[in-house]
This record gives structure tokens, sequence and C-alpha cells, in this order.
């Protein structure tokens, strides 16, 4: 069985209320960058919180799942599927 290593995700900043929608091989690794400010588009919108993430067999059908995320339906699609997290967001402290 192959290992589901690429991995599509979703952070909210708790500055700004955005999405940031990436993709990663390393979600870990991905994620201690982005909280250390490590990541150009993120760190002035730090504290993010991871809110979603699918992971995939294939590069290519992950970074097309991202590509999608990013498009306007795509965001409106994460809202709709994600509107119970987004109801009360934590601020940031």
């Amino acid at each position: 069985m192959q290992p589901l290593a690429h991995c599509v995700y979703v952070l909210l900043s708790l500055k700004d209320h955005q999405f940031y929608i990436g993709y990663t091989a390393d979600l870990e690794a991905r994620l201690k960058d982005h909280a250390e400010g490590r990541t150009p588009s993120t760190a002035p919108r730090r504290p993010m919180r991871l809110i979603f993430c699918e992971f995939y067999g294939s590069k290519r059908d992950a970074l097309r799942r991202e590509r999608y995320f990013k498009t306007a339906a795509g965001k409106r699609v994460l809202r709709l599927m994600l509107f119970e997290s987004l109801k009360d967001p934590p601020r940031e402290r």
C-alpha cells in the first residue's frame, strides 16, 4: 500500500481571519516553519492555526486540490465545509 505522503493544508490566521492554503510532503516541518515565522507570506499574519488537511498518494492530485482551494469557488467550499470551525475562531492573544 502506498503511503499518503502529499498534504494540502489550510491555516487560519488568528490575526486577520484569512486562509493560507499550501502543499507539503512534510506537514510537521511545514507547520513549524509557519509557527517560527520562516514563511514570508504568513510571518506577519501569525499566529496561524491548522484547520484542515487532506493527504494524497499522488503529488499531482494534491497540487490540483491546492490550486482549486485557492480559487474563489474553492474558498467558498472550504467555508461551507468548515462552517462550525469558523463560527467563533479564537482571537490573537
